[in-house]
């Protein structure tokens, strides 16, 4: 096994050991911040050591279609509740947009059959969850970062906010909306990709039809469904409860790299 693989399998364990360790220690009482202080230390060593073994381009493992897992499970929501969802399945998404706006110079707004012109990207890759099973499928879509470029990031740009159409309808801040975020490094990795198609075909529903992140070198988590809108920021501390994502707001950590 070569040294790259060694290393991204110890890091793996680490990021899924403390995610679990996260979700254990979410509603201990009056040591919230104290928690989260020793969350955030151990999130940071955790991207420090990824960024320190591996280059900003250095590529997650990609497969063979011989290798794809018959059954790839749906994870999370499956099909997005109320009819704004509803009117854009039944119209195919032909009214649907992927908006990016933000700190970006020329906002854009595009819709699925404007994606689908666009260079694309293939990869046949792992997806690892953090509750710890893992398939391989292959994804087809338009990296991130030519969208980003061709919208042009202002100079304090810092991060890409993924908002989704689906909603959680009972949390413990009442917002509901789901959302996830990653910084410009993993933004532009040539493997972080913007997927509507799946194993060959068209990206199905509860797989986050139209749209979904891949961001291949971060858990399953990360990798955002239902996708709408993309909001490049400085900080994201405005946004839920501030710590980057929905379920990082309930205790995982932000940062989920493998």
């Amino acid at each position: 096994m070569s040294t790259l693989l060694t290393r991204r399998k110890f890091l793996a364990g680490s990021s899924v050991g403390m995610a679990a360790f996260a979700l254990t220690g979410c509603d201990l009482p009056g040591g919230s911040e104290s928690y989260r202080r020793i969350i955030k230390m151990a999130e940071s060593l955790t991207q420090g050591t990824q960024r320190l073994f591996l280059s900003d381009k250095a590529l997650a493992r990609e497969f063979t279609e011989a290798d794809m897992s018959p059954v790839f499970k749906a994870n999370g929501t499956k099909h997005p509740d109320g009819e704004a969802y509803a009117r854009l399945l039944e119209t195919n998404f032909s009214d649907w947009r992927l908006v990016v706006d933000g700190m970006v110079n020329k906002p854009l707004s595009l819709s699925l059959a404007e994606l689908k012109q666009l260079p694309s990207r293939t990869q046949i890759t792992r997806h690892d969850c953090v509750e710890g099973w893992s398939a391989i499928g292959k994804w087809t879509g338009v990296p991130l970062g030519l969208l980003l470029q061709t919208a042009g990031l202002a100079p304090d740009a810092r991060y890409a906010v993924l908002h989704c159409a689906d909603k959680y309808e009972k949390t413990l801040d009442d917002s509901g909306r789901y959302y996830e975020s990653i910084d410009l490094v993993d933004a532009f990795h040539p493997q972080t990709i913007l997927a509507y198609g799946m194993n060959g075909g068209t990206l199905p529903v509860e797989h986050g039809a139209p749209l979904r992140l891949r961001v291949e070198r971060h858990l399953g988590y990360k990798h955002a469904k239902y996708l709408m809108r993309i909001e490049i920021v400085d900080s994201f501390a405005h946004l839920g409860r501030g710590h980057g994502g929905f379920w990082e707001d309930r205790g995982y950590e932000w940062y989920a790299g493998i």
